[in-house]
């Protein structure tokens, strides 16, 4: 019986290719977490960081013909994270099902390796996106300037998982994570890693802490509590580390009053019909983002969870707009985050562009939706909602200034540019607009993910990328 200590996903995926090309089988090997706890960086210096190396670069002369799907190697960079202890070995079990004799392993749901392999991915993937949505940082002043520090207590070790994500989000702010594992620092350049932290090491409150409560007062609906939900969606566990959680009580006791005024508001036929008087003094994208995430331009503000303003620089010279947020936009406040946000990224990357370059938005900022069980599906948003919300689409594009500007499907082309326009006639040829000299319309990414067959949505999604090359190039 061979053992191996590894201790991140890494280490484990090189160990992995040289038990593969000698044959040995899952059985036969048992990886384990290091005895002592070390430094996340490691000394590069020492023996075992260049054996390490050597071991990677031995393999990858030696190895050839083994390949696994794609979505093993997604998920088990979610399962690494797992702390179920045995996690190494199930990686490796399933591996080397995948690559002897079961090629089609990971469609057999029943089977239990898999099944485990399925749940422990999933509950890694939720305490991600809670991190995500959970970490809140506080500034302060150090001798070499501004910086923001963070703590969260994660149920799995993440901060590797969602690193990336942060140091995107938060490109220009020097930061770190703590949490009571590891913790994960970006200075403007690059993301390192180092020891895990107790709460007492980040700061307790900061001047931030009154602007996430005044942001939670304004997106909190009073007619829509639920209190089951909020604490699923918002576990008390996180609560501590949460400035916005401690006005709940308050505003939970201010509800009736405010419903109360809502339905007056409602009745007497004052209720506003456009995001125009919402709309602030002052019109840089900051401003304006803040001041939407107030509107009530359009009944769409009832259900929807938030406001999903626009994302990306002022400066950007491509701005792409789409229909309106989706599910998980509506949950995380971001646009095009979700499945259709997957086929755009995938998209703008064969096109040779960077998301965080260009500028995100939806001609209606809410999202429009029916229950389906427990499930929240997409609604077209009706032509009241989009006439409503173009105000915002306006002083976007005023602040934004683009070069060329993408329609992403009939609905953000219409809104965009009037109810006539002849989408599928126009479809990737740039045209002079109001907007600029260089417009073009495209597919929505979630076209592709409704094709109904294989060729339709490889048609669908190849269109898209040449049309976004077409832009890049404008």
């Amino acid at each position: 019986m061979r053992v191996i200590e590894v201790e991140h996903f890494e280490a484990w995926r090189a160990a992995a290719r040289e038990l593969l090309r000698d044959g040995v089988p899952a059985g036969d090997v048992d990886f384990c977490s290091p005895s002592t706890q070390k430094s996340l960086f490691g000394d590069e210096s020492d023996d075992g960081g260049r054996a390490l190396a050597a071991r990677e670069a031995a393999a990858r002369q030696r190895r050839g013909g083994v390949t696994v799907p794609p979505d093993f190697l997604k998920r088990a960079r979610m399962v690494a994270c797992h702390r179920d202890e045995h996690r190494w070995n199930l990686l490796y079990r399933v591996l080397w099902r995948l690559t002897t004799a079961e090629p089609n392993l990971l469609h057999v749901a029943f089977d239990d390796d898999v099944r485990r392999f399925d749940l422990m991915a999933k509950s890694v993937g939720r305490d991600a996106h809670k991190a995500q949505a959970f970490v809140r940082f506080r500034r302060i002043e150090t001798e070499d300037g501004e910086q923001f520090v963070a703590w969260h207590r994660p149920d799995h070790r993440i901060l590797r998982l969602v690193g990336p994500f942060f140091s995107r989000r938060f490109k220009s702010m020097r930061w770190t994570i703590l949490t009571p594992d590891e913790s994960a620092s970006w200075d403007g350049a690059a993301l390192t890693y180092g020891p895990g932290a107790p709460a007492s090491a980040a700061p307790s409150a900061d001047d931030l802490d009154e602007m996430w409560r005044s942001y939670y007062r304004s997106i909190f609906n009073p007619a829509r509590i639920k209190l089951a939900m909020m604490r699923r969606e918002m576990p008390v566990r996180y609560w501590a580390a949460l400035p916005e959680t401690q006005i709940i009580p308050e505003i939970l006791a201010e509800a009736p009053a405010r419903v109360a005024a809502m339905l007056k508001y409602g009745a007497s036929g004052t209720r506003a019909v456009s995001a125009a008087e919402f709309l602030p003094e002052a019109r840089d994208l900051e401003s304006l983002a803040r001041a939407a995430a107030g509107c009530r331009g359009c009944e769409l503000c009832e259900r929807a969870t938030q406001t999903v303003f626009g994302r990306g620089p002022s400066t950007a010279r491509l701005v792409l707009v789409g229909e309106q947020p989706g599910d998980q936009e509506d949950r995380h406040g971001e646009p095009f985050i979700g499945p259709a946000g997957e086929v755009l990224n995938h998209a703008l990357v064969t096109a040779g562009l960077a998301r965080d370059e260009v500028y995100l938005t939806n001609a209606v900022k809410h999202f429009h939706w029916e229950p389906r069980g427990k499930q929240r599906l997409h609604k077209k948003p009706p032509s009241r909602a989009i006439s409503a919300c173009r105000p915002w689409l306006e002083a976007e594009m005023t602040a934004v200034a683009p070069r060329v500007l993408v329609c992403l499907g009939v609905t953000a082309a219409q809104a965009v540019l009037g109810r006539d326009t002849r989408a599928l006639k126009t479809r990737g040829v740039p045209f002079a607009s109001e907007w600029c000299e260089r417009t073009i319309i495209t597919w929505h990414p979630a076209a592709s993910l409704r094709a109904r067959t294989d060729e339709e949505r490889r048609r669908i999604a190849r269109e898209l990328a040449e049309h976004l090359r077409v832009a890049a190039c404008a």
